[in-house]
């Protein structure tokens, strides 16, 4: 579904990313993890158009898709989440979902003036497309809160909820699990496997929780200091000697230290 061909990132005299080559698979769940610093945003943001690549190509489902911006990679099926969530904060959870179909009629002044009726019928049939989804995540008891009122993890699942508005292909989620308490993670993971499985979606997803991880994800793919690192299930990542270095050496060394003081 996702394909990059030697992509490469330098901001000034920093290379962020650096000749990352890897596929992502249609309807797969992949994990991308690393230490802090490895570039991981940095390559969801390429791929997701927020800047482009200083060289190399990024193709979605065979097409070369390289600097597209993201309202254009929208309308062709991907879509990301962000580490922080993005919601209108003085919409409802309900009128969050219903912002997110383009193309509405009711966007246009002359449809709004002169063609009501088109109108009220096409909010009619986003409104119910809202509700299945709001159904589906098991928010219909916060459908009508307003969505600054949210908790961390009901705001990530309203992320969530928003991907399903439109025919999506492939989503990138970013940290959906940080700041999330264990149980609406466990919600969260649960409705990523029902929209996997159920309606097909393609996943990559950055995340620290090596156990969420392990949940959902294969393959995981390692990044560090903005290279490709390994890649493989969960166990042989888990038991790679340069990954557990790359990962996880640093904060062991200063564990040591700290412990000798």
């Amino acid at each position: 579904m996702i394909r990059t061909e030697h992509v490469v990132k330098r901001f000034g005299g920093i290379t962020a990313v650096d000749d990352v080559s890897l596929s992502i698979d249609k309807g797969s769940i992949t994990g991308l993890v690393g230490p802090n610093g490895a570039g991981k945003t940095t390559f969801f943001n390429l791929i997701a158009g927020r800047f482009p690549p200083s060289s190399g190509k990024i193709f979605l489902d065979g097409e070369d898709v390289t600097g597209l911006a993201p309202h254009d990679l929208f309308g062709k099926g991907l879509l990301r989440t962000f580490q922080i969530a993005h919601e209108f904060t003085h919409l409802t959870v309900r009128e969050n979902l219903m912002t997110v179909p383009p193309d509405q009629a009711g966007e246009t002044l002359w449809k709004a003036w002169f063609m009501p009726g088109q109108v009220r019928r096409q909010e009619k049939e986003v409104a119910a497309r809202a509700d299945e989804v709001i159904e589906f995540l098991n928010l219909t008891h916060i459908a009508d809160e307003l969505a600054g009122n949210l908790s961390g993890g009901q705001k990530k699942l309203l992320e969530l909820g928003r991907t399903m508005m439109v025919d999506a292909k492939v989503v990138l989620l970013d940290e959906v699990g940080a700041g999330v308490n264990r149980t609406l993670l466990n919600e969260i993971g649960d409705a990523i496997l029902r929209l996997n499985k159920e309606r097909g979606y393609t996943f990559c997803m950055i995340e620290h929780d090596m156990d969420f991880i392990g949940r959902l994800c294969d393959p995981v793919i390692v990044m560090a200091e903005g290279r490709l690192l390994a890649s493989g299930t969960v166990d042989e990542i888990k038991s790679n000697e340069t990954v557990i270095e790359a990962y996880l050496g640093a904060g062991r060394d200063r564990a040591a230290e700290r412990a000798k003081a």
